[in-house]
């Protein structure tokens, strides 16, 4: 049931990398208890609960922290918790009872991640900020776009789920190994500022080295050489070519029907425009699906440039099963695969409190003590089936 199965991780619910973090420790087989709150929060962007993709694969509970008794039964699930993970500004968790230290006294085993973007320490630590103001501080943003263009904002991969949600749930795995070896628990401050600068390694190691500019749209990798480049087809759509490698680039050139002197594996940035020019002037005289026949699957690096709708059904990625259908349309499956012990998706995305009941009972709550939470409002039992 995945390499995670037997850890058990409660989630302080909110927006982002922590809800992602949360749903990739739970397919790689975490028992995830994520802790709601009572009323709406307003918060993120509004969607019908059966489509919030983020929120899949554990099970959720409704409480009411501003109770003393919600703060109890928050702790009292860091007892038996490995970890617990949260979002939140930092200093938001304390006020509310439950940061570390009251956590560690339940818990000294207990590792307790937290994901901010700027940090849990910094001058900019409690400012509001979302991930591209992150992505902006590293350098991560100056160098996406084409030359002459202002920055082009990368979706919010980079900061909220590369540099947020990936670093959180790698630095909780991390943690909850060794503490395995030590008895002890710790604090994990994953920063988006952090974690995105950190992706960003290769690049300034490439500008250190004087392989790149400090300008976007020039370099190799940044749309800069006509050998890694998107190139647009008669039909309007798009090819990707990324063809770096000397051996690689004669194939493309051999499936083109050029010889080397007529578009030359130049690694002189004074002729990549001239080189581009004509090599995008021969790219449009075909559709997308044409290229697609004469490329697709030679060692030219190629691949179409496929929409979000087209995707779940290119034969690769139908016979990787990488897209699967649930949750009132198609989804990205769970990643990576394991030989032996199967990451999955466990379960649709729930309305806030769907699992309130069988949620406490599986970690150990009798029933008349859920009973008498729901009574007084500590706790709300929720319907499973989203309305």
């Amino acid at each position: 049931m995945g390499p995670l199965a037997g850890v058990k991780i409660v989630e302080l619910a909110g927006i982002g990398p922590c809800p992602m973090a949360a749903m990739l420790l739970a397919e790689l087989g975490a028992d995830v208890l994520k802790i709601d709150r009572l009323s709406p929060s307003g918060l993120g962007i509004a969607m019908p609960d059966e489509h919030a993709l983020l929120n899949r694969s554990r099970r959720s509970i409704a409480v009411n922290l501003k109770h003393a008794e919600g703060v109890a039964l928050v702790l009292r699930l860091c007892g038996q918790a490995d970890a617990l993970i949260e979002g939140f500004r930092p200093g938001v968790t304390e006020r509310l009872g439950l940061g570390p230290d009251p956590c560690f006294a339940r818990n000294p085993r207990l590792v307790y991640g937290r994901v901010t973007g700027w940090g849990q320490t910094g001058p900019l630590a409690q400012a509001a900020g979302h991930d591209l103001n992150y992505i902006a501080l590293t350098g991560a943003l100056h160098a996406t776009g084409r030359e002459g263009q202002p920055p082009t904002p990368p979706l919010n991969l980079v900061g909220d789920f590369g540099g947020g949600a990936l670093y959180l749930a790698l630095g909780v795995v991390s943690a909850l190994f060794e503490a395995q070896r030590s008895g002890q628990g710790q604090v994990v401050d994953a920063a988006m500022v952090d974690g995105a600068a950190s992706l960003m390694t290769a690049a300034y190691a490439l500008l250190n080295a004087g392989v790149s500019q400090d300008v976007r749209g020039v370099n190799l990798l940044d749309s800069g050489a006509h050998c890694y480049d998107v190139y647009e087809t008669s039909d309007g759509k798009h090819i990707a070519l990324a063809p770096i490698e000397p051996g690689f680039y004669a194939v493309l050139l051999d499936r083109l029907g050029l010889r080397d002197e007529e578009l030359p594996h130049s690694t002189d940035r004074n002729e990549w425009p001239q080189l581009k020019a004509k090599l995008a002037g021969l790219i449009s005289t075909r559709t997308r699906d044409e290229w697609t026949a004469e490329l697709e699957g030679s060692d030219a690096c190629f691949a179409p440039v496929l929409s979000l709708t087209e995707a779940p059904h290119h034969a690769h990625n139908r016979d990787r099963a990488t897209f699967v259908e649930g949750s009132g349309g198609w989804q990205p499956n769970a990643a990576p695969r394991f030989s032996r012990t199967p990451s999955a998706i466990r379960g649709e995305p729930a309305a806030a409190g769907a699992h309130t009941r069988e949620g406490l009972s599986a970690w150990g709550f009798e029933d008349r003590e859920i009973d008498a939470l729901i009574t007084s409002g500590v706790v709300a039992q929720r319907p499973k089936t989203p309305s």
